[in-house]
């Protein structure tokens, strides 16, 4: 008997310790392991929603499409008006009228996507320098933006003459021609290209402002549009701040939409460095502290 009572107790002694041994490791076996999350190699980046929005969403490509469909409407409208002219009255310097028309467009993120150098910069968490940009376009890979190429065909079938400023250095002109021609636009004459260092006669060009090369198509053509992404495309900005920006295009805001049309581009511009003063000598966190305060809450 005393036997038996001892097999149960050693036995309920084992249960005992086998119950708690359970309970002890059993919430550590259910435990799914903690996430595995490999640290970035690149780290945020100011310009990766930018950069997403032009390359993904469906809005930036409608944006771009109804901006170059609505210009093809006022098109139209300006060829049969002999007096409709999109230069400022400082940079008109003969009468328009009787002139041959055309239009003047600025290149990058107007007629060409450059997302993809953009995107390279993110992925290598690095800023533009020329080095890059200048490997990115001598690749010529740049595609049309949506909707670009119809106006420009349009526009030529129409016997007006399209005009690229752009601030692309001179070494770059050759590639940027062929680029343009790949991505099928217009351009019989390379004088259609007028870019950075072009010189203008009895025109002092400042800095890397359009005005002087402006001038120079006004004084053979009637201009007919402008198009760019940022409104120096458009009109000459004596002082790039907030305030100096909204000045330089009061005076036409009317034009906007009829003679003057907006490319969207969050990515970059003379906008950005509005925020900081134009000083790029700052640190990334410094400018960075800048446009924070620029917020509105």
């Amino acid at each position: 008997m005393k036997t038996t009572r001892l097999f149960i107790a050693c036995s309920l002694v084992l249960l005992l310790g086998a119950c708690e041994m359970v309970q002890t490791k059993a919430p550590v076996a259910s435990e799914s392991p903690a996430p595995v999350v490999a640290e970035s190699k690149t780290g945020a980046h100011d310009n990766l929603n930018a950069v997403l929005w032009m390359q993904t969403s469906v809005e930036y490509k409608l944006l771009a499409g109804q901006t170059w469909r609505s210009g093809l409407v006022q098109l139209d409208r300006a060829i049969k008006s002999p007096t409709w002219d999109a230069l400022t009255p400082d940079e008109r310097e003969k009468p328009a009228k009787g002139l041959p028309m055309a239009v003047i467009v600025d290149i990058d993120e107007t007629m060409l996507d450059n997302s993809p150098y953009q995107a390279r910069l993110i992925r290598d968490h690095t800023a533009y320098d020329e080095v890059t940009w200048s490997d990115w376009v001598m690749e010529e890979k740049a595609t049309a933006i949506p909707g670009a190429l119809e106006f420009a065909r349009a526009a030529t079938a129409r016997g007006v003459t399209i005009f690229y400023i752009s601030n692309r250095a001179a070494h770059l002109k050759d590639a940027t021609i062929s680029n343009l021609r790949k991505a099928g636009f217009p351009i019989k004459d390379e004088k259609q290209f007028l870019g950075l260092g072009y010189y203008v006669d009895n025109c002092e060009q400042q800095g890397s402002e359009k005005g002087c090369r402006r001038i120079s198509i006004g004084r053979e053509y009637r201009v007919l549009m402008q198009f760019g992404d940022q409104i120096g495309d458009m009109a000459t900005i004596l002082a790039n701040t907030r305030d100096g920006r909204e000045q330089a295009i009061k005076p036409y805001l009317g034009w906007v939409g009829e003679r003057w049309f907006v490319l969207p581009n969050p990515s970059y511009g003379s906008w950005e460095p509005a925020l900081f003063n134009n000083e790029w000598s700052q640190s990334e966190d410094e400018r960075r502290a800048q446009k924070y305060e620029a917020l509105r809450y």
